[in-house]
């Protein structure tokens, strides 16, 4: 076995690394850009070392970098993690030459099955089951859109060389294919530097369904089952699941047959997972196969007991397989979700800053357990542009797919994140989706069930507006309406006080206090709470209209304060975060966000639009800018294409009008709500 082993990756996949070499008694080394100097990966790991500035071109994919490091620090070999450098066959090839252990696969495994149109083609030969398509090297327009045609619409078009949903599109007529084309080859060449795509049918209401496969340098192969991983949004996987509800013996049976022909026609090593496509009568069909451990690897341990990072080190280390086929046995139900810092109403628009909280339910971390959190960043870390915003991957257990479930919306439920967007509730909104407690999957699942999914934006609860009103008065450093809960549960005696004047309770000489509090929710909709107080009695009115009613509140602690409110004949209960001027309220498994208003910023006006103009939603690098000043524009047009976290957005046109000016050009970053483009409606 290794003594030592370098980590050519970051987040929380190094996290995780790094976690069981560290049981297993073997040193590690991180590498870091400048962007990571102080992140969880650098501190998990015995020794670290800088590689270069923030963006993956400047460090974590500089493989000649990465193998200085690892040889300066005296590691036999080299984990890539997944993404990055860990599907590309030179940079194994690069660790062999030096005298290094790639922990993974042999180059030319990789090499065959890095093109998904080489490997289809390899596929065909070892009988494994293709969706019609092209997978040819051409890679001509005109020629790519004549196969379009004659395999039929709807088409989808994918990168080559990539994965991770960057680089595909689903083109459903002939008219849209030139641009969809060139969007995927765009995003391709970014991401994997190489705009290679191929075209095949695009299946109705396919399930992607993924096996796990490991093989060791003895010429043993086995299968770890299968994962689904259906539930997708911008071709990216959301929600996780092993094993596939409504699998059947003998289909898992074919696939799992399906999947180690597939790794043995390669000469297979190591963790691997080759992906399908199934329809809902059962048939499947060759996808892909990624030459690395995967991101949803998690749900396969719980299932079967076993740590796939160790069997990758035991593999690499020349080790057998550790179980034999017959050996692995399927144990409950596992469900992941993936906590992305991203605002689901906007179209899943990553979301940059500092996570300002971030706790999570009782859970392990990097082991199995019925609550698992893996995770690369902590409270106070920031979610910066240059890498994936994923926060962490949440993991639970149970003995079958409905424990599973629940123990999932619990675990939601239980999280605290603020200081940005995240899609903590919108995965809540899916775990209690009909069509998912039904395990009615498919990858169009997000999209068929979006009303459900993305609810219309009610008004705020008057129950959390009086929450709100009480957190901002203990925060001002009132005291509540009567004593606190002792930690026992019983009520202690009311504290003796030697002058009245030390009391905090808002009385007021005359007998009367009155405030009104401006306060402003996620949707930017204004309300106003006001409270008064006569004698002892607080009351409490929502809206300039509102009637009073009787307010009781008791509040404990800052950061976060708990409360506890009855409003009339309502009773809550919530935690409190207060940053400045935002609060963020977390009540009955749901986060409220709202501003409290400066009375006197609201009555300066000090709110400032943009007059009309298209503003960054994100900070990125311009990629097209398709008009110029006095262009004639229509509502919906594309105007602007930015590049962030390596995927392409497009920013249209939100109403007819005439561009006036044009700021910034392509090549250009720029900061998340800068003014991109000044728009005129038609005649003004």
């Amino acid at each position: 076995m290794f003594d030592t082993i370098l980590i050519a990756n970051r987040g929380e996949i190094a996290c995780r690394i790094a976690a069981t070499a560290r049981r297993m008694g073997i040193r590690t080394v991180a590498v870091y850009s400048e962007a990571d100097a102080r992140a969880r990966h650098v501190q998990a790991c015995d020794l670290a070392v800088l590689i270069g500035g923030p963006e993956p071109k400047s460090s974590y994919l500089r493989a000649d970098v990465i193998l200085e490091a690892a040889l300066r620090t005296g590691a036999q070999a080299i984990h890539p993690g997944y993404g990055f450098l860990s599907e590309n066959a030179e940079f194994a090839q690069a660790c062999a030459e030096a005298g290094l252990v790639f922990i993974g696969p042999p180059a030319k495994s990789i090499a065959s099955m890095g093109s998904k149109s080489a490997a289809k083609t390899l596929m065909a030969g070892a009988d494994v089951p293709l969706v019609p398509g092209y997978y040819g090297d051409r890679q001509e327009a005109d020629f790519l859109q004549e196969q379009a045609r004659a395999i039929g619409y709807p088409v989808l078009i994918k990168a080559s060389a990539g994965g991770g949903g960057k680089g595909m599109r689903i083109v459903e007529s002939d008219g849209e294919f030139a641009a969809a084309l060139a969007s995927c080859q765009r995003e391709a060449a970014s991401s994997f530097g190489n705009p290679q795509v191929l075209v095949e049918r695009y299946l109705q209401k396919p399930r992607h369904i993924e096996i796990q496969v490991f093989a060791d340098t003895h010429g043993q192969c086995v299968h770890l089952f299968e994962r689904d991983c259906s539930v997708q949004r911008r071709f990216q996987k959301v929600i996780e699941e092993a094993p596939a509800p409504g699998m059947t013996p003998e289909r898992r049976a074919a696939m799992g047959q399906a999947a180690v022909a597939a790794a043995q026609a390669v000469g297979y090593v190591g963790a691997g997972t080759v992906e399908f496509i199934a329809e809902p009568d059962g048939r499947f069909y060759f996808m892909e196969m990624n030459t690395r451990l995967q991101v949803e690897h998690p749900v396969t341990e719980a299932i079967t007991g076993q740590d796939l990072v160790e069997w990758q080190l035991r593999v690499a280390a020349g080790e057998p397989l550790p179980l034999s086929q017959d050996q692995l046995h399927i144990q409950g139900h596992a469900i992941e979700a993936r906590v992305y810092a991203e605002n689901p109403d906007k179209d899943f628009l990553p979301s940059i800053g500092r996570l300002d909280v971030l706790q999570w339910p009782a859970h392990v971390g990097f082991q199995t357990g019925p609550v698992r959190v893996d995770g690369g960043v902590r409270e106070g870390d920031a979610i910066t542009p240059y890498y994936d915003p994923m926060i962490a991957k949440l993991i639970v257990h149970g003995k079958d797919r409905e424990q599973a479930r629940r123990r999932m919306l619990h675990a939601l439920a239980s999280v605290r994140a603020t200081g940005l967007h995240t899609n903590i509730a919108f995965l809540g909104r899916l775990m209690d989706d009909p069509a998912f407690v039904a395990a009615d999957l498919d990858t169009g699942l997000i999209p068929r069930e979006h009303e459900r999914l993305f609810p219309a934006a009610s008004p705020t609860p008057d129950a959390v507006l009086a929450l709100v009103s009480a957190a901002v008065l203990h925060h001002g450093g009132l005291s509540g309406s009567e004593a606190a809960p002792a930690p026992s549960g019983r009520h202690p005696a009311p504290a003796q006080v030697a002058s009245p004047w030390l009391l905090a309770d808002g009385w007021r000489v005359g007998g009367d206090y009155g405030r009104t509090l401006p306060l402003q929710d996620a949707q930017g909709n204004h309300v106003h709470a006001r409270l008064r107080r006569q004698g002892t009695v607080w009351q409490l009115a929502i809206g300039e209209d509102g009637a009073f009613q009787a307010f009781h509140w008791q509040a404990d602690g800052q950061h976060p304060c708990r409360l506890r409110i009855r409003l009339g004949d309502t009773e809550a209960r919530a935690e409190a975060y207060l940053q400045g001027t935002r609060l963020d309220l977390f009540t009955d498994g749901r986060r409220h966000t709202l501003d409290w208003q400066d009375p006197i910023a609201l009555a300066t006006g000090q709110a400032d639009d943009a007059g009309g103009g298209l503003t960054a939603p994100m900070p990125g690098k311009i990629l097209s800018v398709s008009v110029a000043a006095g262009d004639t524009v229509r509502q919906g047009q594309a105007l602007v294409v930015m590049e962030a976290m390596k995927m392409e957005h497009t920013i249209d046109a939100p109403h007819d009008g005439v561009v006036q000016e044009v700021f910034y050009a392509v090549g250009d970053q720029v900061a998340e709500g800068v003014t991109l483009i000044a728009l005129d409606e038609p005649g003004h």
